[in-house]
């Protein structure tokens, strides 16, 4: 099709856009004889600038810094900004943030903590929990803005002086894990699932509640309940809930498969 075909003018739905896109001194185009591949030629001019403005600015937001002194700084424009102090693993934190910003991204973003991963980011696979406060919460669904005052614990800081926590030693032992993406969420889950239960907090399939409960034995269906919000696609539960059971038990728990020699001594 040659370029005569097409209507020279502008319709009045160009027209507008152009006036949303494009500057005045942009908009003096001619109302008649402009051909469409021009009018073209002027929209992608408006919008690589409007886009290359908003690349800038992410940029600009990425770039802060990680320890805190410069994360203070943001772009000229940015509205709704909150400063906000807490602990991250015991090191104070000072941040000033978007007041939309989660916890989840403020970690990750701005201060280069990666532990806690961004899976489904609908609170929904529990690969981005962490510990606030001592109880187990989603980064995900946490504005960073209500974390002030805090004390948030990752899966960063949990070993200490070099030695692992039991909850991540009985990982590696029991294999509680393959890929490991979800891994971060799902010891910081087992964690605080331990405190819970020694603080006598029931879950669904708790049996004999009374008015004043005791340390609850964690059975693996109560493992299995208590552990239900963080998914594992390799499918390691049934390693997940021995290692929480032989933290919990402070015991070695006997492994629940056994290998293809011992269950067929003919392979």
């Amino acid at each position: 099709m040659t370029e005569e075909t097409f209507n020279p003018e502008f319709t009045e739905d160009e027209k507008k856009l152009l006036e949303d896109l494009l500057s005045d001194d942009q908009q003096q185009l001619s109302e008649a004889g402009t051909q469409r591949r021009n009018f073209l030629k002027q929209v992608l001019a408006g919008g690589g600038g409007v886009l290359a403005l908003q690349l800038t600015g992410d940029a600009s937001l990425m770039a802060q810094s990680s320890d805190g002194r410069n994360g203070n700084e943001l772009p000229p424009g940015v509205e709704n900004t909150v400063k906000v102090a807490f602990k991250v693993n015991g090191i104070a934190k000072s941040l000033q943030v978007d007041s939309r910003m989660t916890l989840l991204d403020a970690l990750r973003e701005k201060l280069a903590i990666t532990g806690p991963k961004k899976g489904c980011d609908h609170g929904q696979c529990g690969a981005c929990t962490v510990i606030a406060d001592g109880s187990r919460s989603l980064s995900c669904l946490t504005l960073a803005a209500a974390c002030e005052g805090r004390s948030i614990t990752t899966i960063e800081g949990f070993a200490k002086n070099g030695k692992l926590h039991p909850m991540q030693a009985s990982f590696l032992k029991n294999d509680g894990f393959q890929c490991g993406f979800c891994t971060p969420g799902q010891i910081c889950s087992a964690i605080a699932l331990l405190k819970e239960a020694k603080n006598g907090e029931a879950s669904y399939v708790t049996p004999h509640l009374t008015p004043n409960p005791g340390p609850v034995d964690l059975s693996a269906d109560e493992i299995r309940e208590r552990m239900s919000g963080n998914i594992c696609r390799c499918g390691a539960y049934p390693n997940i809930v021995a290692a929480i059971q032989q933290v919990h038990q402070g015991k070695d728990t006997a492994q629940s498969w056994s290998f293809v020699d011992q269950a067929n001594p003919s392979i």
